[in-house]
This record gives C-alpha cells, structure tokens and sequence, in this order.
C-alpha cells in the first residue's frame, strides 16, 4: 500500500505537483514526501509555477494577517469605548483587576490561573457575566502536587466552577517540594481557559480604558 503511494506522488511530482498539491491527493507526512521526491528533477517551466505559487501563497497570508490585524484593533478600540460605562461597575472593576494581575496576556486565548476557589469563583461569575461565555467554551486545568492528588481536587474544582468533569484538561502533576506538606487542604493550582483571541483583545481594550482614566 505504501509502495503504490510512492509510486503514484513520484507521477505527481514529475508533473510538476507541488508538495500541497500531492498531500491533498494521497495522505501523507509533508517529511516522507521530501524522502521520496528529493531525486526528482523539476523542468525550468514547473519551477516557475511552484514559484509562482509560494508569491501567491505569500500574499493571500499577508493580506489575511493584516485583515485579522484590523479586526482585532477594531474590536480593541470598540471594547475600550465599552470599558467607560463598565468601569462604573464595581465588580467589573474587580475581575477586569484580578485578570490584570494574574491573568494571561500575552498568548492568542484567555486564561486566569489561582489556588484561592473564591478568587477563581468570582472569576468565573465575571466571565458569564461580562464576556457571555458559552459554557462550552470553558476548559478547566489542574496543577496538582504529588502530595496532594487525590480524585477527589476535579470534583472540587467542579464544583467551584460548575464546569463538567468532560471539560477539564488531563490534570498536571507537580513534583511537591517541603512548604507543601503545610497545607494539608491545597487542592491545587485551577487554570480557566477560554480559547478565544476575541475575547483577549477584548479584556485588553478594557484594560486600555482603565489605564487611560487611572494609570
């Protein structure tokens, strides 16, 4: 079965196939390809044209990376106007501080990390509330010490969060060091993810807002 595809992407690459173009026929590794095809010698004309297709490639990301770039500074400056009135909101202020301070900012979704189940609590009240959540969207994380794993830490952080066990990720053991042995209560450390790049550059134009009236 392997052999006959072997067979059948040298055909296609002696045609002048780019890579892209051979994987949508036949399904295989982009690396076995460059092991198969490396002897295969391509005519000055279909060169041209494989060429040809990286500039047309290049482009259509280019223009794609600045359309996401301008829809992403548009609902920036929209969630900042939004930001004047919400920050009359004492518990916005709170969750839009907490997220400040121990949430992610810096990768393409939203996450807000901590041990204390009242701050983690309050967290996902503000994420129902003022971002509109769809259940579904959350992901619940665990980082749990060696000392402390017990089956019992998913169902208290399911309960906290009122997030089915379905949609916690595999939990992260850590190796425990002595200060743990302090705390016989820890049930770990609890990650909400919400994989949304909307949604950070939402809370970022918040942000925007609040520094701009207090900072």
């Amino acid at each position: 079965m392997k052999f006959s595809k072997k067979v059948r992407a040298i055909k296609l690459r002696e045609k002048g196939l780019s890579y892209a173009e051979i994987r949508k026929v036949i399904p295989i590794s982009k690396s076995t390809l460059s092991v198969w095809l490396k002897d295969i010698k391509l005519s000055k004309q279909q060169k041209l044209r494989l060429s040809g297709l990286q500039a047309t490639g290049y482009i259509g990301a280019k223009k794609n990376q600045i359309m996401a770039l301008s829809r992403h500074k548009e609902i920036r400056e929209t969630a900042a106007r939004e930001a004047i009135n919400l920050l009359k909101d004492s518990f916005f202020v709170a969750g839009l501080m907490l997220y400040w301070a121990e949430g992610d900012k810096r990768s393409g979704g939203v996450q807000f990390s901590n041990s204390d189940w009242e701050m983690v609590k309050l967290m996902m009240k503000w994420f129902r509330k003022f971002c509109s959540v769809p259940e579904e969207k959350f992901r619940i994380g665990l980082f749990i010490h060696t000392l402390h794993t017990r089956e019992n830490c998913i169902n208290f952080w399911s309960n906290i969060t009122k997030i089915p066990i379905n949609q916690f990720n595999k939990p992260y053991i850590k190796p425990a060091i002595f200060s743990n042995r302090k705390n016989k209560l820890y049930e770990g450390t609890c990650a909400i993810k919400i994989h949304s790049r909307d949604l950070m550059t939402r809370i970022l134009g918040w942000l925007d807002q609040y520094k701009k009236n207090y900072v």
